[in-house]
């Protein structure tokens, strides 16, 4: 995909978010909508996945770390093909395979079940290692929260893929400044996070998670980064797409009203008319 089709996909994504959130009235549209480019990237251009063989034994992994932003993961999902769109208006409801977190026992092309934060990044660096021992060249992909990463299980997960030289692991940090409680400055400042990973041994870039020249770059140069794993610090903007959530810590697990749904939908019709 070029750059525009990267966009406007992206964009229906965003779209798949807000429904899906809107129709449970429940669950985390802000960590969603800023991580939707990321989501889009690794499921349309990175990702050696197949939806018609979710199993396939030659698959890359990902493990959503965040896993309270499961709709964005489930949206891009099924924007790829793994289920029926209409599937979505299903988030949270009794008997629904889209659970507030996920559950790989439920939807088939989820690699782990997550939710615990801190815990999603332990797996995906076993899953990795476990590549290694089995002598198999996929690669393992996690999406962590910036405030996720304030967990010490993060950082004992990073301390691990180091010094195993996990060069099959890419970490990516949604890091759109806000978690539930406010600014991550202001809660329990993890900050600088390049620094904190380049000290446990992992190559480390920086980009604009909304850039898609970024974004493409990033992950070429992780696949050609040899002897250590990866993180990649992507810098967003929280309820990205959707003009009174961005930037709104408010909406990190707040769902739109049917006011609110309409607005939220015009915003993305409005984007996806300039693309």
């Amino acid at each position: 995909m070029d750059n525009r089709e990267l966009k406007k996909t992206a964009n229906e994504v965003r779209k798949g978010i807000v429904t899906a959130v809107h129709a449970a009235q429940s669950g985390h549209p802000g960590g969603s909508l800023s991580a939707a480019d990321i989501y889009t990237y690794l499921y349309f251009e990175e990702l050696n996945i197949d939806p018609a063989a979710p199993v396939k034994e030659d698959r890359d992994r990902f493990v959503l770390s965040k896993g309270h932003t499961a709709p964005g993961l489930y949206s891009v999902m099924a924007e790829r093909g793994y289920f029926p769109k209409e599937e979505l208006k299903t988030l949270r409801h009794t008997g629904s395979r889209l659970q507030g977190h996920p559950s790989m026992h439920y939807l088939p092309g989820l690699d782990m079940s997550s939710g615990s934060l801190g815990q999603g990044i332990s797996a995906a660096a076993g899953m990795a290692l476990g590549a290694r021992l089995k002598g198999e060249d996929y690669r393992v992909y996690t999406l962590l929260g910036d405030g996720e990463c304030e967990e010490g299980e993060v950082w004992e997960a990073a301390m691990f893929a180091g010094a195993k030289k996990l060069d099959n692991l890419v970490v990516i940090v949604d890091n759109n400044n806000l978690q539930i409680d406010g600014p991550i400055t202001e809660v329990n400042n993890p900050y600088p996070l390049d620094k904190k990973f380049e000290a446990f041994n992992f190559h480390v870039i920086c980009i604009d998670g909304h850039n898609f020249d970024e974004i493409r770059a990033a992950f070429r140069e992780a696949r050609e980064t040899k002897g250590m794993p990866t993180a990649i610090i992507a810098k967003t903007v929280k309820g990205k797409g959707v003009s009174f959530m961005e930037n709104q810590v408010g909406w990190h697990g707040t769902a739109p009203n049917d006011e609110q749904y309409k607005v939220a939908m015009e915003d993305l019709e409005r984007i996806g008319e300039t693309l």
